[in-house]
């Protein structure tokens, strides 16, 4: 608690799962949070359930010109920003045979465009000594069938947080890429037929060392470790919260 008093954070995608978590637990560590999503609803109740802490911003990072709202919202509130979570992003299964452009699009525009526009519009923000946290994904470290163009997206991020860290280096700025495990949130959850959420938990879970899926407030507390100066020497790291997936 108060690892981040006085500071300013965006979470991108903080309407529910993962990003709801890590925006309530950087409210909690004293920061003020920013966070976006695409469903004013969604928005407002992610905003209620933090309190004055929070400033909600309806943006969909795959479209860079919905950006400059975020910019605006953070100017307007003034101290720059200290910590950025790129978590917005998103896939569906598709096998190569199946792929299509619309579905190659698609992924990357939210995975890589979004990640990529998403840092480049807040440049300007970042104090010295920020931190820059991008979702990972421990399929970009494995071969999972029909999961390719996701694979491949979250590969194309884990490449840019290595060039981030040099690049921002001199003024002070961490960049890390977070790699959750899996995780029981609704975008999870909704990569399942209907009526198939548990077989695909439990399908899952056969391949976590933990024996078990996680959950989004395990995340959310890597996200506070990696905003704040406790990881203050770590910068272009991989860093795995995924129960042991892809380490045994």
């Amino acid at each position: 608690m108060g690892s981040l008093n006085g500071k300013n954070a965006l979470v991108t995608g903080g309407t529910s799962g993962i990003g709801l978590a890590a925006a309530q637990a950087l409210a909690e560590a004293g920061a003020h949070v920013f966070l976006t999503g695409r469903n004013q609803d969604k928005i407002d109740a992610a905003v209620a359930s933090i309190g004055e802490a929070a400033t909600g911003i309806r943006s969909d990072v795959s479209e860079p010109d919905q950006l400059d709202a975020v910019v605006d919202a953070i100017t307007a509130h003034g101290g720059g920003l200290d910590a950025v979570f790129t978590n917005a992003g998103g896939g569906e299964f598709a096998t190569l045979a199946d792929l299509t452009a619309e579905h190659y699009h698609d992924t990357f525009d939210r995975n890589v465009a979004g990640t990529v526009f998403t840092v480049q519009k807040v440049l300007p923000l970042l104090n010295s000594g920020a931190s820059v946290i991008l979702a990972g994904s421990t399929a970009a470290s494995r071969g999972v069938p029909a999961f390719g163009a996701y694979a491949a997206s979250k590969a194309a991020v884990r490449s840019f947080g290595r060039t981030w860290a040099a690049e921002l280096a001199p003024r002070g700025i961490r960049v890390n890429v977070l790699v959750p495990g899996p995780i029981e949130t609704p975008g999870l959850l909704g990569l399942a037929p209907e009526g198939g959420e548990k077989e695909l938990l439990e399908s899952l879970t056969a391949d976590v060392t933990l024996g078990r899926v996680g959950q989004p407030s395990e995340i959310a507390t890597a996200v506070v470790f990696l905003a704040s100066s406790a990881s203050s020497f770590m910068t272009g790291s991989e860093i795995f919260v995924d129960g042991g997936e892809v380490q045994t």
